[in-house]
């Protein structure tokens, strides 16, 4: 049994070929195949950054470029793409759009205040930084960054202004845990992506992408916001006020609240299909040849579809009831979710095709060779993945563009160094710590936090730009100190 993702997809054969599998598309010499995926990168990073061209044409674009330039014809390079554009949308494109309708209820349906309201009624001023930082990884579980960002900046400003806590200090730990886990954890799109392209285990990927994300959260969020805090002072924006905030005295009490979900349904839907996932991983570990029907089931139910498919239809029931939800209500909760991801689908599979030019052009076996030649140590393997995320990162501002790029032309690594299950999961994470190196300028999400929070410029990147850099070499770290132990 294996919960490798490529498993769990009708589209394994796709998503799995390797560039040693495939025929070589091109005779060109290796520095004419290094140059061209230099000068596809470039185009890519050049029509993000200086022609403002949305990043899926940019990358169609690119992989033109790279293939042309490789030495491939107008059609081998054309059907690559297509060829990688719809193994990789068919394969994450159904989990992305689960993970954005199970988003969607949470918020609709107000389980996601009932989180938050529950744990910041326990907490007391000293605890709420590390409160907030547990709520933005618990929100960033099920939901994508973007999503995530906009359901939490109103919580964040609320909470700083009911508590009189700094606005820094509420803010960097619930943006660190939320951005942790949209790099290191799946069923986020860029993790998934790398799974399924570098073919590694989802369940080890989890287990190892939580593990790490804790100590990076403790140290990038509650840790540095209280020394970002002492770099920015700036007072809470006055957006969001409720009726609460707005209530003359004596009149608060007479503010309602709108039914919600309890916090304990609430947090079993969200960590259902997590659990299923784990599970699953588990029992493949203690039990790796049973074929009985228990591991049957266990191994289905832990598929990531399966998995994510089951929260959703939970969610539909146990959120829509607790939010009292009519079938209307819940319909179009669910509507309304999906047309909000067609960008990042298109970004997914437009990276899947760029990553397959590099494979049938055979420019990722080339990359992967130098690469191996270093010397194959699986600590500078990992460092090495990382450090390609990050320039790419660093360039186009997109986490996403950043770990399906880097994945593409690390992918033959996989085979060439024979790394096992567990060094293709942390070579997955390095990348994902990579991805969300350096937000500045180039980064929507950069402009949001310098918006919704009033900073200025130099202020945004004090503290917002500089606790990515600290979750993505912190994640490295972790990544690295785990791979002392893996073979």
């Amino acid at each position: 049994m294996s919960t490798n993702l490529l498993a769990a997809l009708p589209v394994h054969g796709a998503l799995a070929r390797t560039a040693d599998a495939l025929p070589p598309t091109t005779t060109a010499p290796e520095w004419v195949l290094i140059l061209a995926a230099l000068i596809g990168i470039a185009t890519i990073v050049i029509l993000i950054t200086w022609v403002k061209l949305h990043p899926f044409l940019s990358l169609v674009i690119g992989a033109i470029v790279t293939g042309l330039v490789a030495g491939m014809s107008a059609t081998q390079t054309v059907t690559s793409f297509t060829n990688g554009f719809g193994s990789t949308a068919g394969g994450v494109g159904v989990l992305i759009a689960l993970g954005a309708i199970y988003g969607k209820l949470l918020a609709d349906s107000g389980g996601a205040d009932r989180v938050v309201d529950t744990l910041i009624s326990r907490a007391s001023t000293a605890a709420l930084p590390w409160v907030m930082g547990l709520v933005g990884a618990l929100i960033g579980l099920p939901m994508f960054f973007e999503v995530g960002l906009v359901l939490l900046v109103p919580v964040i400003i609320l909470v700083a202004r009911r508590s009189g806590v700094s606005l820094i200090k509420i803010a960097i730990p619930t943006l660190a845990g939320l951005s942790a886990m949209h790099g290191l954890v799946p069923p986020h799109p860029g993790p998934l992506a790398a799974i399924s392209l570098i073919g590694a285990n989802i369940g080890i990927t989890l287990a190892f992408g939580v593990l790490i994300a804790i100590p990076t959260v403790i140290i990038s969020g509650p840790l540095f916001g209280r020394l970002a805090a002492r770099w920015v002072n700036v007072p809470v924006p006055a957006l969001f006020q409720t009726a609460e905030d707005t209530a003359a005295p004596g009149e608060t009490a007479a503010v309602q609240a709108r039914k919600r979900p309890s916090f304990g349904a609430t947090l079993f839907s969200i960590l259902l299909p997590v659990v299923l996932m784990l599970l699953s991983a588990i029992v493949d570990v203690v039990a790796p040849n049973d074929t009985s029907v228990i591991k049957g089931v266990i191994d289905f139910l832990g598929k990531p579809m399966i998995a994510l498919l089951i929260a959703v239809l939970v969610g539909m029931v146990v959120l829509g009831r607790g939010g009292a939800m009519s079938a209307r209500q819940v319909g179009e909760s669910v509507s309304s979710s999906l047309p909000a991801i067609a960008a990042i689908l298109l970004i997914v599979g437009a990276g899947g095709g760029f990553k397959q030019v590099l494979v049938d052009s055979t420019i990722g076996t080339v990359i992967a060779h130098a690469i191996s030649g270093i010397g194959g140590a699986l600590p500078i393997v990992l460092f090495f993945a990382w450090l390609v995320a990050v320039l790419i990162r660093i360039a186009t501002g997109s986490a996403t563009v950043a770990t399906i790029t880097a994945a593409g032309i690390l992918q033959p690594l996989v085979h060439d160094l024979g790394l096992s299950p567990a060094a293709s999961s942390l070579l997955v994470l390095a990348i994902g710590a990579g991805s969300v190196f350096l937000s500045h300028v180039n980064d929507a999400g950069f402009w949001l936090i310098k918006e919704y929070f009033g900073l200025s410029i130099p202020q945004t990147l004090k503290t917002w730009s500089v606790m990515e850099c600290l979750i993505s070499v912190v994640g490295l770290a972790g990544v690295l100190v785990i791979s002392l132990f893996v073979g």
